[in-house]
């Protein structure tokens, strides 16, 4: 066996050699897209079917010490708020987990590469299934650090598995959407583990068996995922994995080529080579045509692009209000998943098979993530491609068509969320399916739509620490639910309406966002305009000068 690392034997070959070579890569890089796809549908976002794991949680017992019995007029009662807000906090702290790491687990994805990073989310992730199984009603505490596992090992899974996107081309941004539709679709995981509780299966033997997949983990880790990262295009040739000696294996070319650069050279064809099409990073050469000793000679009036930094990433407008965009949608569907139980109870007048029932109709339609969110993908690429057929005659370049692409999205997602928001603020049992299905379709949206945005707007080398950066700062907004939580059990007396209003209103915030990407595009093409505008009298000026010459 040969891997990534080995030089290449022969890189020319005959050519019935190189149509096999390029038939058994595109059979590699299908195997890696499905595979990765059941991956993130199957393990990487399991802590957001919570509200199915919380009715086996109390059946079993977890936190029920903290029920209190509550004597009134008519009958004796069981409060058990208290269980209710101990298992909200677990909530909150995994979710706030899922986001806040995603900045130093996405530092080390960018800087020790995919074998790494995936070998660090395996170990995280079957360090929380193994706590869950081995957990009881008298150590119920261990659910705390056993969500926090699983959230760093699933948001690592879905952050190395959305660079496959690049072995896809014009496809990437629906391929990136997709896979974050099946994160979304994994919540569905708990409500199976639900489903199966019921029939009689034990907890411990699921998430034992739901630790043994961690061996398909590695397997794929090795065998269809690359040692560092896919970059974007895609050199000639490129190929990665552990494969046979006999094959010609570009990617170290590629890799040897790209570490033997000085460092200021590194940075600058790392931009053009992982994303030469980075919105932050384009800059347009205009030919200039000069004459000398009877010839014509091309130069250009431009230097070369720069390498944007990092921290000019993190300090623009664009990655604040970015930010601003994400925060409060999430926030609003973090509340919504981790007071669903209690509400269910109250809008169901503490009918056990209602509850039970509901819970399932809204894990069901997680399932219908995977679905929605290439939606998100197929709207960026369509398009993208109408503002190229648009802008063809100005010779529009791909990143200023991606980023414009952005502007649609972004406001459909707002919309989407506002309307969830509004069917949620309605204390009426049945209308709860239409916040169900709005709540997947804007959830997909908007987490689809959050990775595509970092990938289109920012250069690529960046991608992994700005995504890590923007989720672990909204995750220290995320934190709001567990206040708004207490508020409503406490001050406003289990009536969340009030809190769902003002929700509302912070997400106006968030129309913001879309407005400024589409002031930056704007921007971008006048100075497109203003230096083509300029190149075009010199062009006619130096004419006579070259016919003289002649």
């Amino acid at each position: 066996m040969g891997s990534e690392d080995e030089l290449p034997q022969d890189q020319k070959g005959s050519a019935p050699d190189a149509m096999e070579h390029r038939g058994s890569g595109m059979a590699k890089r299908l195997a890696t897209f499905i595979s990765g796809l059941v991956e993130c549908m199957c393990f990487a976002g399991v802590i957001f079917g919570w509200a199915s794991l919380v009715f086996v949680l109390k059946d079993l017992g977890y936190f029920q010490d903290l029920c209190v019995s509550v004597a009134n007029q008519t009958a004796n009662q069981t409060d058990c708020s208290a269980q209710d807000e101990q298992l909200s906090l677990i909530f909150t702290i995994g979710s706030f987990m899922n986001n806040f790491m995603t900045f130093p687990t996405g530092y080390i994805f960018d800087r020790f590469g995919t074998t790494v990073a995936r070998l660090l989310a395996i170990s995280s992730y079957t360090t929380g299934t193994l706590l869950i199984a081995f957990s009881t009603a008298a150590t119920a505490v261990m659910l705390f650090p056993a969500l926090s596992f699983l959230s760093i090992g699933g948001i690592l899974l879905i952050l190395t598995n959305m660079q496959v996107g690049n072995l896809f081309g014009k496809h990437r941004s629906t391929v990136i959407t997709l896979y974050n539709g099946a994160f979304d679709s994994s919540s569905a995981v708990f409500l199976v583990i639900k489903l199966l509780y019921e029939q009689g299966l034990s907890l411990r033997t699921m998430f034992l068996f739901m630790s043994t997949c961690s061996a398909w983990h590695i397997v794929r880790t090795f065998f269809l995922m690359p040692r560092h990262h896919i970059p974007y295009p895609l050199p000639p040739g490129y190929t990665y994995g552990l494969s046979c000696q006999r094959r010609s294996q570009s990617y170290r070319t590629y890799e040897e080529k790209r570490c033997s650069r000085s460092l200021d050279d590194d940075e600058a064809q790392d931009s053009r080579n992982l994303h030469p099409d980075s919105a932050l990073s384009e800059e347009h050469a205009t030919p200039k045509v000069t004459a000398s000793k009877g010839h014509t000679e091309t130069t250009s009036d431009f230097k070369e692009p720069a390498a944007v930094s990092f921290w000019s990433c993190v300090f623009s407008q664009l990655f604040f209000w970015h930010m601003i965009w994400l925060s409060v949608m999430q926030l609003r569907h973090y509340l919504f998943i981790g007071t669903l139980n209690p509400m269910l109870i109250q809008l169901a007048d503490k009918n056990a098979s209602l509850v039970s029932h509901y819970t399932n109709a809204f894990a069901f339609t997680q399932l219908c993530g995977v679905l929605c969110a290439p939606w998100n993908g197929l709207i960026l690429d369509r398009h993208k491609r109408g503002q190229k057929k648009e802008g063809c005659s100005q010779e529009v370049p791909d990143s200023l068509a991606d980023l414009r692409s952005c502007v649609l999205s972004l406001v459909i997602t707002v919309l989407q969320c506002i309307a969830f928001s509004v069917c949620a603020s309605i204390p009426v049992l049945p209308v709860q399916y239409a916040t169900f299905i709005l709540q997947v379709l804007s959830r997909s949206f908007l987490y689809g739509g959050n990775a595509a945005f970092l990938a289109i707007a920012f250069p690529l080398e960046h991608f992994g620490k700005l995504y890590g950066l923007i989720m672990g700062l909204s995750a220290v907004v995320s934190l709001l639910q567990y206040p708004f939580f207490s508020l409503i059990k406490g001050l406003l007396k289990e009536d969340p309406f009030y809190v769902n209003i003002g929700l509302i209103v912070l997400m106006l915030l968030a129309l913001i966002n879309p407005f400024m990407v589409w002031r930056e595009c704007r921007r971008r093409q006048e100075e497109r305009d203003a230096a083509h505008s300029t190149t075009t009298p010199a062009l006619t000026a130096e004419k006579p000068g070259l016919e003289s010459s002649i």
